[in-house]
Parts: structure tokens; C-alpha cells; sequence
């Protein structure tokens, strides 16, 4: 199964700091596009244009336009980092509950076991 590195992303596609980054460098992220599946990444916006951080509504929104993907696109493993949880501020119980109904083709980081529980795979580390 392709592993697909998930990640917080900005709408500019401006990918420098953080899992971003990490996405550009080895997963195939574009510079200059922000959402969406690009290689073996998939982006997840939680900053705007500007790289201001979104509202948790906005970021909410965009946890299901991905968990939709996801459930179309059997076929991929999404390995789901602790999307907004860095950069953008959020806290993990603001943002890992969201993926409470995501479908078994995801795998999260270690960090969110207490507010997903054993229904997951997860992964320790850097991918």
C-alpha cells in the first residue's frame, strides 16, 4: 500500500518550516500549492494565504474535505501527523478528536492514542 505523509499545510503552498517542510524535501509536496494530495503527501491546510493561522472552524472544514479523501482513496495509507499542532498552535484535544471517524487507512502519531484510543495503528518518530 503507498504511504501517503499527512501533514498541516498553508494555502500558499509556502512549505518551510516544520512537516511541511519534511513534505517538500522527501514526500513530494509542490511549493505553491497548499491542499491536496502532491506525490506521496497530502496537505492539510491550518494557515491562510498569509500564513496566519485559520479559524478551528476553517481547519475543521478541511479535516473533512481530507477524512472524505481519505475514505475514496482505499488504496493509500495516510500517515497522519499532528496536523496543526505545531506551527499553528493548536492544541492535541482541539484537533485529534476531528479524526475519531477516520477510516483504518489512517495511522497517527503516538501523541494522539489518548484522544483516539486503541481503534488505531500508530507510528513513534519522525517518517
Amino acid at each position: 500500500m503507498r504511504k501517503i505523509f499527512t501533514y498541516g499545510s498553508n494555502k500558499s503552498g509556502i512549505h518551510g518550516a516544520g512537516a511541511a517542510l519534511r513534505a517538500k524535501r522527501y514526500y513530494g509536496a509542490v511549493q505553491g500549492i497548499g491542499e491536496g494530495l502532491q506525490g506521496d503527501s497530502y496537505g492539510i491546510a491550518t494557515k491562510d494565504e498569509n500564513i496566519q493561522t485559520l479559524s478551528l472552524e476553517e481547519v475543521s472544514k478541511n479535516i473533512s474535505t481530507f477524512l472524505a479523501f481519505a475514505y475514496a482513496n482505499s488504496d493509500l495509507l495516510f500517515m497522519v501527523t499532528q496536523i496543526g499542532c505545531g506551527l499553528a498552535n493548536f492544541k492535541v484535544e482541539q484537533i485529534a478528536p476531528q479524526f475519531a471517524l477516520a477510516p483504518e487507512n489512517c495511522v497517527f502519531d503516538i501523541e494522539w492514542k489518548p484522544f483516539l484510543g486503541d481503534v488505531f495503528e500508530y507510528f513513534e518518530g519522525e517518517l
